[in-house]
């Protein structure tokens, strides 16, 4: 064989393909590697320079233990990669742009959604509240579980005496007890509630959509508790008068409740009396109970109370069934009323009568700012009465008729006073801040 045919045939193989001329590794990486491998049993961050810290956090792995990270790593960076690894949505502009604050609040929302009442226990709630409580301003429950119901025995369906005796042994609480939790928040700002089970499927049962008497009471004194709490919502819970009484009993004089929606409940006349108590012994300056029963008689336990009142800002009271009886209250309310701004009476049944009052208001009150009338029957009357005092008024912003039976050529003139308002308000800043 030729010698050049032999130079075409040699092949050269390195033992390790990796190889390269790099330099051994420093010894600070391997020390860094090691910190990272071992954080869980001796975890050790802050110590580290801040370029060491860096390169720890980035390799640290978001499913350490919380008691080793919860109180010791304060990094954004890490606390968002725990959260992308738990949840495919994540939006953190609706927590301050805290990573750190979502993963807490989420997974204290996650642990009370799972709870069991009589099955799980308390301390899985109470355990995680040294690790979130810097953490955690607010708390949306989407579901609270009830308790697992046994199988009836067959002399129990008889009605025997002992299934009369037995059936006092009930479960020791309807939902989750928010006692043992709230007042160890020291930051809760807001929470937002609604006892119901999602996703129930076949086993569908209407008590699954209800917030007892005894979850009433305890929810109650648990609030009381919470100094902190700017922001209560309860909604689609079934919360009746007796319920409500309940409720405001404990939030009258709370030194910071300044929103309060209990939408989409049945509350009537009398749940609408202890609230209008409690506009005039708290700091309210958002209510909302829309979709609610309150009727005429109740509206005007409220309006008695706005006529008093010198804090609430917004009030919502649309799809309550008002009539004029309530409508017509409530406008003589605002007569004397300096501070509300935005008033939502929308769908109530009301007609010209409460037009005429309402027409008073806008003429003499230069505090309100939106007002809403929708899917009411004002009619063309109505609608006179509402331009002849959207004339005078200087101040509404924001005006809604739609649905209102009132003539489109009246409309029209009261859309334009409002745009000429819109464009006061523009330029003059100081009106502008006043209705914001």
């Amino acid at each position: 064989m030729a010698v050049s045919d032999c130079r075409k045939m040699q092949r050269f193989f390195a033992e390790d393909p990796d190889w390269t001329l790099a330099v051994v590794p420093l010894l600070s990486h391997l020390c860094l590697q090691h910190i990272v491998k071992n954080f869980e049993e001796r975890p050790i961050i802050e110590e580290l320079q801040p370029a060491h810290k860096a390169y720890v956090l980035e390799r640290l792995s978001p499913s350490l233990p919380l008691h080793v990270t919860a109180n010791l790593i304060s990094d954004d960076g890490y606390w968002k990669r725990c959260c992308k690894q738990r949840w495919d949505l994540c939006d953190v502009s609706s927590y301050g742009h805290s990573w750190k604050r979502m993963f807490f609040e989420r997974h204290l929302e996650n642990i009370i959604e799972l709870f069991i009442p009589d099955v799980t226990d308390p301390k899985t709630v109470l355990d995680m509240v040294p690790l979130c409580k810097n953490y955690v301003k607010r708390l949306n429950i989407s579901q609270l579980l009830l308790p697992i119901k046994e199988p009836q025995k067959a002399e129990e369906e008889d009605g025997s005496d002992s299934a009369n005796e037995g059936g006092s042994d009930g479960p020791s609480m309807d939902h989750f007890d928010f006692g043992i939790l709230l007042d160890k928040l020291p930051h809760l700002e807001e929470l937002h509630l609604v006892y119901r089970v999602k996703r129930c499927g076949m086993n569908f049962q209407w008590n699954m959509f209800e917030c007892t008497f005894r979850d009433c009471e305890s929810l109650a004194k648990a609030l009381k508790s919470c100094n902190t709490l700017k922001l209560l919502r309860l909604h689609q819970s079934k919360v009746d008068d007796d319920k409500c009484r309940l409720l405001v009993k404990y939030l009258l004089d709370h030194p910071s409740l300044r929103e309060l929606d209990l939408s989409h409940n049945v509350i009537g006349h009398r749940g609408a009396r202890a609230i209008g108590k409690l506009l005039n012994r708290s700091k309210l300056e958002t209510l909302k109970i829309y979709d609610n029963s309150i009727g005429g008689p109740g509206a005007k336990a409220i309006a008695y109370a706005l006529s008093k009142n010198s804090t609430l800002l917004s009030l919502d009271l649309r799809l309550n069934g008002l009539g004029d009886e309530g409508g017509q209250a409530i406008g003589q309310s605002l007569l004397r009323n300096s501070t509300l701004t935005h008033l939502h009476l929308g769908g109530n049944e009301m007609t010209e009568p409460t037009a005429n009052v309402l027409s008073q208001v806008l003429v003499q009150n230069n505090t309100l700012k939106s007002i809403n009338l929708s899917c009411n029957k004002l009619g063309t009357d109505g609608g006179k009465a509402l331009e002849e005092g959207m004339s005078l008024n200087t101040s509404i912003i924001d005006c809604d008729i739609r649905l209102t039976e009132v003539d489109q050529e009246i409309s029209s003139r009261i859309d334009q006073v409002v745009r000429t308002n819109q464009s006061r308000a523009r330029k003059n800043p100081a009106h502008r801040s006043k209705t914001k």
